[in-house]
């Protein structure tokens, strides 16, 4: 049930100045910080971290198609793996557009509560009292009016799996700290 998470904190949240907010929320909770850190992600990394396989590709252009035929809009792809590219090089460039801050969180069933925390991944859907919801107004059509990605504020583990990579990407086991906090004496 003891779980680790990757969060980034992204440039649209660093450049307003809300590292500590975001931060705060996790800290208030009982989760604990086990490792941070502020860097630039360099091509490598950044294109890591946002790995395209098929079934993310095909999730993400069904998503998107189905979007716009509600809207009575012509989807423009046709290839699945052609516009998961696409949205791939858009995610890999806003993470390399300024610095990011790097944390890995732990605590009982971590990857879940964090995610309810950040809120949706487009902002203009995420509840009040998220993260998401009560800093930015982003949203989809907004992102691909523009031809980039939505500028959500942060990224959060989507399961242990993929926490368990992306951790690996950004941290190396010797940056990861071990210690004890009051409400771990409750567990």
């Amino acid at each position: 049930m003891i779980e680790k998470s990757l969060i980034l904190i992204k440039h649209d949240a660093v450049s307003r100045g809300i590292i500590g907010e975001i931060i705060s929320r996790f800290e208030k909770i009982g989760l604990k910080i086990v490792g941070m850190k502020m860097l630039h992600a360099d091509e490598k990394l950044a294109s890591n971290h946002y790995l395209v396989d098929e079934e993310w590709a095909k999730n993400v252009f069904e998503k998107t198609k189905n979007a716009y035929e509600k809207n009575n809009k012509k989807f423009p792809f046709k290839d699945h793996m052609e516009y998961g590219k696409m949205i791939q090089s858009w995610n890999v460039g806003f993470l390399r557009e300024g610095p990011v801050v790097a944390i890995v969180i732990e605590g009982l069933h971590a990857v879940e509560i964090i995610r309810k925390l950040v809120g949706n991944t487009e902002p203009r859907q995420a509840l009040p009292g998220t993260i998401r919801g009560d800093y930015t107004v982003e949203s989809y059509a907004i992102a691909d009016f523009k031809k980039r990605p939505v500028r959500n504020l942060v990224h959060a583990s989507g399961s242990v799996k993929e926490s368990e990579r992306e951790i690996s990407l950004w941290f190396k086991d010797n940056e990861l700290c071990e210690y004890k906090k009051e409400l771990d004496r409750h567990l």
